[in-house]
């Protein structure tokens, strides 16, 4: 059994549907597949990128603070 048969179906977003969840204009979300950054899905003429991809570029880019702070004693 493949990977993708064990998996639910990921939803499609088109490069509109990206750039709106990014924040963004279309063009960045068209620079990442035109630079092979993020997983796509070509459709004939028609690119898609899955949910899950785009969350897993979103997960790639978190940076997570730090403390600079020295700790308080009680």
């Amino acid at each position: 059994m493949s990977n993708t048969a064990k998996r639910p179906a990921d939803r499609l977003l088109t490069v509109a549907e990206v750039a709106e969840r990014l924040g963004t204009t279309e063009r960045f979300p068209r620079r990442l597949i035109e630079e092979r950054r993020i997983t796509f899905v070509r459709l004939g003429r028609k690119v898609r990128i899955p949910e899950s991809a785009l969350n897993d570029f979103i997960a790639a880019g978190l940076v997570h603070p730090i403390n600079t702070r020295p700790g308080r004693a009680a």
